[in-house]
């Protein structure tokens, strides 16, 4: 297999993968929490262990997608196939997911710390991002099934050293 990601990158996929569910689960709490000292009433405990989980594990997705985007930039990916139609929809929503789910981190800092407004901007961007991971979920079975290539293959199993001849003919 050609290609493919670092360690490093595959490991800090799979990182904000496992964090960004979380945040779909312990987000709810949020509402709940604020109605509830609105009302003059404690949050249960359960909503304020979710409230904080949910407010430190997107701050920990903010940090991985910020060393990601470092080491996407320092480490481009190989084997992609840019000239295709395939190639470009999945720049393209390479970068919208990056931009997205930064964006998304910011957002709920700026809503947990200093602004509570930007609240609704940050509800809408889990709806962008849940539909941009069904897109890139879907894109995923389709490599697998339909395709049969080996693009889900470079972020399971890490890139190798080129060899010499790869070095040489340019495949890598």
């Amino acid at each position: 297999m050609k290609g493919g990601y670092s360690l490093a990158q595959i490991g800090l996929h799979w990182l904000v993968a496992l964090l960004v569910p979380l945040q779909y689960l312990t987000g709810g709490s949020i509402e709940r929490t604020h109605n509830a000292v609105h009302m003059g009433m404690g949050p249960s405990y359960w909503d304020t262990v979710q409230h904080h989980l949910h407010n430190y594990a997107g701050m920990a997705i903010g940090l991985l997608m910020g060393m990601r985007l470092v080491f996407r930039l320092v480490q481009p990916p190989h084997g992609s196939a840019p000239g295709t139609w395939t190639g470009r929809a999945a720049t393209v929503l390479h970068h919208a997911f990056y931009a997205a789910i930064i964006a998304q981190a910011c957002m709920g800092f700026v809503a947990s710390y200093f602004w509570f407004g930007i609240a609704p901007y940050h509800v809408a961007g889990s709806r962008i991002i849940l539909a941009m991971v069904a897109l890139h979920l879907a894109a995923a079975a389709w490599h697998t099934l339909i395709a049969r290539d080996a693009t889900v293959d470079r972020m399971v199993f890490p890139r190798g050293k080129p060899s010499a001849h790869e070095l040489q003919s340019g495949q890598r």
